[in-house]
């Protein structure tokens, strides 16, 4: 019930977000109209438009999402001539009559009524889907989280299972509902207004002014400036917490939900959580021909989830790559499941590389269709499940930290299965270099992605221009903002940069700063110049560069740009880049 209440709020909430505005005209101007023929098949025809973009991206990934951006063109197009309808009613007759007959022809209830019923229906249904179209790029958190569900899945019938069952998967679909519904009961109290106010003609055409500016005003982004500081308020904030507060209740269940339960056996420590999944829809294998369930029997298992950019996967192996070697003689299996959160880390011979650099010696498997992550319902980069001799997962512990109690586990599973001489001791770890732990009394900087699809405080006059070449400028930035400076093309994962001398700018506060980088499609090296509040780092520099801030991009990875000293406080760093080409991807921080 709580789910279904901050769904419902969050829809509610989207209404007045700046990005809605210019929706709200062409929502009201037909508000008069009987909700049967008007607000139904509007309703229909946005759930219609966020099912198919859903669908397709679970079939089809990232492409579905920028070709939404053409169906957006023409949903701005289609409202144009609904303005220009409202305003000279002899057009609307023209407009309409294909839709009238064309209705008659579709629904015997609308022949019935001469067709007038039916053309009404199939208007707005129209109206619906354009809507949609309109709202969908800009209800980021709504349907960002359906979006990335579908996707991740990777299938049309979990596409459709996360729109259907949205208590279990994402109940933030809801909030659609709770806006359109909002919308709809807006432009009732709306339509009452005319009426009483007996100027309904001069209303219509004001509203078809409103809908054609509106139209104009989507075409040329305004809304990311001007109507977002005219708003009555930025829910941007709100909604972010209140997605948090959403997540917050399933991260430490869902990751059994899917293992196939068992009566749960209750030992001292260990409860049965579920069973191993099976682990054939991994694409490659590294270091080990491919392993399966069967095979594993007998053996006690570590699954570990990772993808080499994470800087949290990145701190987390010197310990699982300890663990497979003080323990594989007496049992142990540890297999690293790589998982992609880029694009980039699908590619084999990234993660060769990857594999090699961190001397990695056990199992990998590349999970690059997220087959085996989807087997656990794993949520989490890193995530680290221990499976017993019979094949049943017994502990599970999700991201950084607590070290020695996945080692205990490990060596009470070991016990179990039959080991004698299991060492009772910890594995002490050298915590230097990337292995260091973050520095949490100091960590005041969340992970910032640069690509449109999951940025945030991006502060660059005019916001982010999609999918083009862009000139923007960095103005100073407050804690957690960032912009970019120069030619860039901001896409969906990244933004790249078209010619040299461009920029990043971001105020953090935190011990360590990474960035994720890469060249650009002709893989040149791009090299680049690092500076904290305008001097080089110093003594602060991390590995990837030297005491003057200068570095090289060679390769798609994490690159550790500042690791400080001393006492912490809000810095402005800023990497200038020398050569065109490179690919920024997202800031991490420890």
């Amino acid at each position: 019930m709580v789910l279904f209440l901050l769904a419902f709020l969050g829809g509610a909430l989207t209404i007045v977000s700046p990005c809605i505005l210019p929706v709200l005209p062409f929502v009201f101007a037909r508000a008069d109209r009987p909700f049967s023929r008007n607000g139904l098949p509007m309703l229909a025809g946005m759930a219609a438009t966020f099912a198919g973009v859903s669908a397709l991206a679970a079939v089809g990934g990232g492409w579905a999402v920028e070709a939404n951006q053409y169906g957006r063109f023409a949903a701005i197009a289609l409202l144009a001539l609904f303005g220009l309808a409202l305003l000279f009613p002899a057009l609307s007759d023209r407009m309409t009559r294909p839709l009238v007959a064309l209705g008659a022809r579709l629904s015997e209830t609308a022949e019935k009524r001469a067709g007038e019923g039916g053309g009404t229906i199939l208007s707005s249904l129209l109206l619906g889907v354009a809507t949609g179209l309109l709202w969908a790029p800009c209800a980021g958190p709504i349907l960002g989280l359906i979006l990335t569900g579908a996707a991740a899945n990777a299938l049309l019938a979990r596409a459709l299972d996360v729109l259907e069952n949205a208590e279990r998967d994402e109940p933030w679909s809801l909030g659609a509902t709770s806006l359109a519904l909002a919308l709809l009961v807006g432009g009732r109290i709306f339509a009452a207004m005319k009426r009483s106010l007996g100027v309904g003609e001069w209303i219509r055409r004001g509203l078809g002014a409103a809908v054609l500016a509106s139209s104009v005003g989507i075409a040329l982004d305004v809304n990311s400036g001007f109507l977002a500081r005219a708003s009555l308020a930025s829910t941007t904030s709100l909604e972010q917490r209140l997605l948090d507060r959403f997540h917050a209740a399933p991260t430490s269940a869902n990751s059994a939900a899917a293992l196939k339960p068992e009566p749960r056996v209750q030992t001292e420590a260990l409860p049965v959580e579920g069973v191993l999944p099976a682990l054939s829809g991994a694409v490659a294998w590294l270091n080990s021909p491919p392993l399966t369930t069967d095979g594993l029997k007998g053996k006690v298992v570590l699954i570990d989830f990772w993808t080499y950019s994470c800087i949290n996967c990145l701190r987390s192996i010197p310990y699982v790559r300890d663990w497979a070697e003080r323990y594989s003689d007496k049992g142990l299996v540890v297999i690293g499941v790589h998982t992609p959160e880029f694009a980039f880390e699908k590619n084999l011979d990234n993660v060769k590389q990857a594999v090699l650099d961190l001397k990695i010696g056990y199992p990998v498997a590349l999970d690059s269709d997220y087959a085996i992550w989807r087997g656990f319902n794993n949520q989490y980069w890193p995530a680290h499940y221990l499976i017993d001799a019979q094949g049943r997962v017994r502990h599970h512990h999700f991201g950084e930290g607590d070290y020695e109690g996945s080692e205990r586990a490990i060596q009470q599973l070991l016990a179990e299965a039959g080991q004698s001489g299991v060492a009772a001791g910890v594995i002490p770890v050298n915590e230097a270099g990337v292995a260091a732990a973050a520095d949490m009394n100091d960590l005041q900087s969340p992970e910032t992605y640069v690509g449109y699809n999951r940025a945030a405080n991006f502060i660059s006059p005019g916001g982010a221009v999609r999918d083009a070449r862009h000139v923007y400028v960095a103005p100073t930035p407050r804690l957690n903002q960032w912009a970019l400076s120069g030619n860039w093309t901001i896409g969906g994962e990244h933004a790249a940069l078209d010619a040299k001398g461009g920029g990043i700018v971001y105020r953090f506060h935190a011990r360590d700063l990474h960035l994720v980088l890469g060249p650009g499609a002709d893989g040149k090296p791009v090299r680049f110049r690092v500076t904290i509040d305008g001097a080089p780092p110093g003594d602060a520099h991390g590995a990837d560069i030297g005491a003057d801030g200068v570095g090289v991009a060679k390769t798609h990875r994490l690159y550790r740009l500042i690791r400080q000293n001393g006492a912490i406080t809000d810095r402005t760093f800023e990497i200038r880049f020398l050569d065109p080409g490179v690919q920024a991807y997202a800031f991490t921080f420890g």
